[in-house]
This record gives structure tokens, C-alpha cells and sequence, in this order.
């Protein structure tokens, strides 16, 4: 059987593609808090990989009309996926995949260390001309958004441009069924978009205070920017640029990971364009006969026709889907496996054994560092897709031979 199950307790309906998928209480009282909100329209869709997330849940698409809740897009704007089928073949890979790895690691900053600060190895020291390039077209709107709003700068802006981050970030060497290798990336907008996210949040809470005639919340978290006031266009002015820096931070360290792969292979190209897909955003669209803003948190746009990328986890490989443009979707599908366990409840639940055997023919970090994105952490991909074939079909399957986390 496909298609959403219905919560019908809150204002407004939740639609959720979660049969055979568990979700936790907490992860469906914040979708009920969503769908309460009076100015959703519709109703509040929910993906198979839905989980309790800071703010508003993982894995939501949330319809409004003339309101945004910058918590319901989050901290990680524009975070997102890119991937690359290239011309090379499973035999063209060396027998030894190590050094692969840690070419990438040294081409692409990773993790974060001294707290962000100028020591951080997740930022460039000396940003390459190429990368400094793409900053310098985004900056004159940065520093636009940021006159306006001065503690919505955040310290490190350039030297994050081409960087992966820490958390389920990742980058991979795949292989899809035919033996093809693909390159394939997850980050966002780093230090800059985290930073907007977060003043924005605390400017909509402080907004609300002072709005008599907002209604009630649930919870606090979901206050919302009204539609025609500055802050409101403001908002949308500075997720745009976040957005825009997340594209461009992956498609830098697309270019930096080929590079690096370069001197362990054959030569090679590009096979056909990348794939790339935001998952943390809110754009305008039409749905059920209106223009209204959708937001996805933890959700990737599936209009018919439309390619995307699931990843499942380090361990269980990904998908390249192409959307069925499901409208109760809101032409919506899954980010990924989603979270089955908290990071504090992997780190104290898997042992260093069971996440090397979960690994198991992965070039990939094996350290306590990475235990809370073991495989054991996620739901069951397959699960996930199974309970979303009426929003995507597959195209490929990929499965990871190298794997590089922050």
C-alpha cells in the first residue's frame, strides 16, 4: 500500500509517508505544533525519514501563507547534495583506495577545530584564487545583509568557501550498478548561513513579543516573520544569499575533489551534469491553488521530472531518484535515511567493532570521532524508500567505496 497515512489532531492535517518507518513521539508533537500555526495552508507533509530536529522537525514540508518560520528552514540554510557520474569504471580505482582519501582530506578542510576560531582546520588558511572568486561574487550581498544587520556577520565567511563542515556532512566515491564511478558531496552554508539562521530565529522571537496580535504558539521556536514587514523581506534576502553561498560552496568542492582524484586514475570527464539538490530551504511556489512559501527542512524538492539524491548512510549507499511530482507532497520527497538514534545515544551504543564491521570494504575513518554516523545510527534505507515510491523512482543506486566525514 502506498501513499500518506493522516494525523487529523492538530488545526490542520499531517500527511505522513511513514508506513514501515517508525517516528518518535517528540518528532510527531513537533509536526503537530506545525500544523497548528493558522496560517499553513493545506496541511503539514511529512517524509519517510522524519525525526525530532532543534526548532521544527526533520523532514517536513510546511505550505504557508504570507508568514515564514525561519526555524522551520533552520541553521544549516541551503545545506544540500551534489553528485557526478564520471567516465571512469570500478577497475580504473586503485587496489588501495587510502590514497584517494586522503587526498580529498587534504584538498577539502574538514571538521572544525579551535572552536571555529583561526586555527579552525575546517577553514582555508589562504583561500585558492578559484574559490576566492566565487566568494567575491557573493560578497557585495553579504555585506549588504549584513550592514543592515551587523550580528547576523559570522567570523569566518571566506575561508569556509569550499569546506565540508562536521556532522553527517560527508563526500564519497561511489559506485553505481553498471560500475560507474561517481563523485558525490553533502554540506551547506557553513559558518555564514548558520550564523543567519540563528539571528534570524531570535529576531522572529523578539518580533512576536511585541506583535499583539500574533496567536499563540505551541512552542516558541516557531515564531514566524510576517509577509510585508522589513524583517520579513530582509529574511528572505539573506536565506536566498545562504542558499546561494551553499550552492557554491559545493560545486567549489566538486571541482577540488576531482582534482584530487585525478592523479590515482585514468584520465577522465565528467559524464553528464551534476545532480544538486537543496534539502534545508523555503522558496515561493504554487500549490493547491495558491502562491505560498514552502519551506523543507530535511526535504528535497520532487517535481515530475525533477533528479534528486537520498543518501542512507556511510555505510548503506544512496540513490539517484527522479521525482513523480506527488501534489500531497507538495512535490516533496525524503533527504535521507534519517536519524534512528540521537548523536549521544550512537556515541554511548556503538562500539568501535561493530561500526568497523558496518564499514566493512569502505575506505572510511574508523575512530570514536564518527561512531555517531555509524550505519546503526540510521533508519533502514530501504525502508524509507519503500515508503516513498509514489513520490520518487530510482535511477540509480549508488554504494560508497571511500568515504570522507568531518
Amino acid at each position: 500500500m502506498t501513499g500518506p497515512l493522516v494525523d487529523t489532531s492538530s488545526r490542520h492535517p499531517i500527511k505522513l509517508w511513514t508506513r514501515g518507518v517508525p517516528i518518535e513521539a517528540e518528532a510527531l508533537q513537533q509536526l503537530r505544533n506545525l500544523a497548528d500555526l493558522p496560517f499553513v495552508h493545506a496541511h503539514v507533509a511529512a517524509m519517510p525519514d522524519v525525526h525530532w530536529g532543534l526548532g521544527a522537525t526533520i523532514g517536513s514540508v510546511l505550505a504557508t501563507r504570507r508568514a515564514i518560520v525561519p526555524a522551520a528552514v533552520g541553521v544549516d540554510i541551503g545545506c544540500g547534495m551534489t553528485a557526478v557520474r564520471t567516465t571512469l569504471r570500478a577497475a580504473d580505482l586503485p587496489d588501495s583506495l587510502r590514497a584517494v582519501r586522503t587526498s580529498i582530506e587534504r584538498a577539502v578542510p574538514h571538521g572544525r577545530t579551535d572552536r571555529g576560531g583561526r586555527d579552525d582546520r575546517g577553514a582555508f588558511a589562504r583561500l585558492p584564487p578559484a574559490h576566492a572568486a566565487r566568494w567575491e561574487r557573493l560578497q557585495p550581498r553579504y555585506e549588504a545583509i549584513v550592514a543592515r544587520h551587523p550580528k547576523a556577520r559570522a567570523f569566518n565567511t571566506s575561508r569556509q568557501m569550499g569546506t565540508l563542515g562536521t556532522g553527517n556532512h560527508f563526500i564519497e566515491v561511489c559506485l553505481d550498478e553498471h560500475d560507474a564511478v561517481w563523485v558525490m558531496l553533502h554540506s551547506g552554508s557553513r559558518g555564514p548561513g548558520n550564523r543567519i539562521g540563528t539571528y534570524f530565529i531570535e529576531a522572529a522571537k523578539r518580533a512576536l513579543e511585541k506583535d499583539r496580535d500574533a496567536p499563540p504558539l505551541r512552542d516558541r521556536d516557531l515564531a514566524f516573520l510576517r509577509e510585508g514587514t522589513p524583517l520579513f523581506d530582509e529574511y528572505v534576502e539573506a536565506v536566498g544569499w545562504a542558499q546561494d553561498f551553499a550552492q557554491q560552496n559545493r560545486d567549489a568542492m566538486l571541482e577540488a575533489v576531482l582534482d584530487a582524484l585525478a592523479p590515482h586514475v585514468p584520465p577522465f570527464e565528467r559524464a553528464e551534469r551534476a545532480v544538486s539538490c537543496h534539502h534545508n530551504y523555503v522558496a515561493r511556489e504554487h500549490h493547491f491553488g495558491a502562491d505560498v512559501w514552502v519551506t523543507r527542512k530535511g526535504a528535497v524538492r520532487a517535481r515530475a521530472g525533477d533528479l534528486g539524491i537520498i543518501p542512507g548512510s556511510m555505510g548503506t549507499g544512496s540513490f539517484i531518484v527522479r521525482g513523480k511530482g506527488n501534489p500531497d507532497a507538495f512535490d516533496s520527497c525524503s533527504h535521507g535515511a534519517g536519524r534512528a538514534m540521537s548523536r549521544n545515544q550512537a556515541r554511548r551504543t556503538i562500539g568501535l567493532e561493530a561500526h568497523a564491521r558496518a564499514m566493512r570494504g569502505i575506505e572510511a575513518r574508523l575512530d570514536e570521532g564518527v561512531l555517531d554516523e555509524s550505519p546503526a545510527a540510521y533508519k533502514d534505507i530501504g525502508r524509507v524508500m519503500a515508503a516513498q515510491t509514489d513520490l520518487v523512482e530510482v535511477v540509480a543506486r549508488l554504494r560508497q567505496v571511500v568515504n570522507v566525514k568531518g
